[in-house]
């Protein structure tokens, strides 16, 4: 694919929205565009996968396996949006599964490059950082919407707390 294209398609995100098309050139150099069909599986929870995806077309699907439920949809993405977090953050172990809900459009960014491109230029990594923290903030407030609706009908305190244990996160 061409690097245009690649560019093009970055500078109409808004997760990168204001970033400098210097910087959007740079980082056009270690993407690229795929498409994936209604259905298909982008990557799997709990495989290391070295990419960060920013949906430029369609809606994706983020699911986790929950035992005794199998797989269970917990948001839905649509163009703009960050998907697969976990390869600059989380060593690249996906904590969620990805499908294509639509036919659908990503810019496929290599996390190396992308980590490279953060260390040489603080000012870009800071933004993209940022950006990050945004998306993950939403999500997360999302997530307590739907324990909010999860727990709604149990009598009080009948939900135990959670307690993470070192290496549980990203």
């Amino acid at each position: 694919m061409d690097v245009e294209h690649v560019r093009y398609a970055l500078e109409e995100l808004r997760f990168l929205a204001e970033v400098p098309s210097e910087v959007i050139a740079r980082l056009a150099d270690a993407a690229s565009l795929q498409r994936a069909a209604s259905g298909s599986v982008i990557f799997r929870e709990g495989t290391r996968n070295a990419n960060l995806y920013l949906l430029r077309k369609g809606k994706v699907a983020l699911d986790m396996k929950v035992p005794g439920r199998g797989s269970v949809r917990i948001l839905t993405l649509g163009p703009g949006e960050m998907i697969g977090w976990s390869a600059l953050l989380g060593e690249g172990k996906m904590t969620a599964g990805a499908v294509a809900l639509d036919d659908s459009e990503l810019v496929v960014i290599d996390s190396h490059g992308l980590l490279r491109l953060c260390e040489s230029d603080h000012h870009f990594g800071f933004q993209i950082m940022r950006r990050m923290a945004a998306a993950l903030a939403q999500r997360l407030v999302a997530t307590r919407l739907q324990l909010l609706d999860l727990f709604a009908d149990l009598p009080a305190g009948a939900a135990a707390p959670v307690r993470l244990e070192p290496g549980d996160g990203p």
